[in-house]
């Protein structure tokens, strides 16, 4: 598999994953995406604004405009899990569409992150595993959480197996996010 179509993969499953643990995350009640649970962070709904802000931090980055520090003010953004949700989506949309039009040069173009101390200089395609790791964490992190709510966490750990049995199993979550298998895995 060529770099890009894995980066690009990795994307549309980013989303996909996301989209399943916010469908699930939907199904609560403010109080218990807020409620203080054991994890990295303290709250389902805090954890999810931090994926959410750490996206706008690696993606501003990868176009050009990174926010620096102050993609994570205020730390919470999003105490409402609608805005959240929205917010989330689009950010995923906007990686698809960076990792859609990636080439081999912007792969390895350096991507500029101010940090509190210094400029980060990494290459783009470090960025993009970096990210995707990140998002795989915390997700992760509130799919533990979501085992001591009302709410059965999703499955996450799939990918895109070519099975006809296992397309089926994700076709109603593509269709809702407006993807095909073939949109996927096009090059174009």
């Amino acid at each position: 598999m060529q770099p890009k179509r894995y980066i690009t993969v990795q994307a549309y499953n980013n989303a996909w994953a996301n989209h399943r643990l916010l469908k699930a995350c939907a199904s609560l009640s403010a109080d218990e995406l807020a409620a203080p649970r054991k994890s990295f962070f303290p709250s389902i709904i805090h954890t999810l604004n931090h994926i959410l802000t750490v996206d706008w931090l690696y993606i501003g980055a990868l176009e050009g405009d990174c926010p620096g520090t102050s993609a994570f003010e205020p730390e919470i953004p999003f105490p409402a899990f609608a805005d959240l949700d929205r917010e989330q989506r689009a950010a995923d949309r906007r990686l698809i569409h960076h990792c859609r039009a990636l080439t081999a040069e912007t792969l390895d173009a350096e991507v500029r992150i101010p940090r509190d101390t210094h400029v980060q200089v990494e290459p783009a395609d470090r960025i993009l595993l970096h990210l995707f790791q990140h998002q795989i964490h915390h997700r992760g992190q509130v799919h533990a959480m979501l085992s001591s709510t009302s709410v059965k966490p999703p499955q996450l750990d799939e990918f895109f197996p070519s099975d006809p049995a296992e397309q089926a199993l994700r076709a109603q979550d593509l269709a809702e996010l407006g993807f095909t298998e073939t949109m996927i895995w096009s090059d174009r």
